[in-house]
């Protein structure tokens, strides 16, 4: 990693995309998502009627909300993989975008750090004190995204 570091959290600004709130559309499981966050909240009741009414859900915002709520019973194994689905959805927004993945190979070695005192777990709990999975997880898909980048370069 180089000292240089992109703090991304709102939708908003150049780094924007980064987030899953972002209005990206993305396809995965044969089904259009209007966002990585309506991807990744309904992966936590997958194979049930609430995975596609969180998927239907009206804004990110929404579908958070929906997905946080404990009225809808949660999939036992979610705390084991969880961080797959992430990767799996952020690997979807990031190569089935040309400009977005444009954007996250353009920020090179730079550590990507999900800003925000909201979350200590997908974000740096705004303080630098949290696991930053989702900055981590960015930083993953771009080094694949790199590698494949330079083997085509290659041929």
């Amino acid at each position: 990693m180089s000292g240089n570091v992109i703090n991304f959290y709102s939708t908003k600004g150049e780094y924007g995309p980064f987030s899953n709130f972002s209005a990206h559309r993305l396809f995965l499981k044969g089904k259009t998502w209007r966002t990585s966050e309506h991807y990744f909240q309904a992966q936590k009741f997958a194979g049930t009627e609430h995975e596609e009414e969180l998927r239907m859900a009206e804004s990110p915002m929404v579908v958070a909300r929906m997905g946080r709520s404990r009225k809808r019973p949660l999939r036992k194994d979610w705390e084991s993989v969880k961080d797959d689905i992430m990767r799996e959805a952020v690997m979807a927004k990031f190569t089935q975008d040309k400009e977005l993945k444009a954007l996250l190979l353009n920020t090179g070695d730079a550590t990507l750090v999900e800003h925000t005192a909201n979350d200590f777990y997908w974000a740096d709990g705004g303080d630098g004190s949290g696991k930053n999975m989702l900055g981590i997880i960015l930083m993953e898909v771009r080094e694949k995204l790199q590698l494949e980048a330079s083997s085509v370069a290659d041929e």
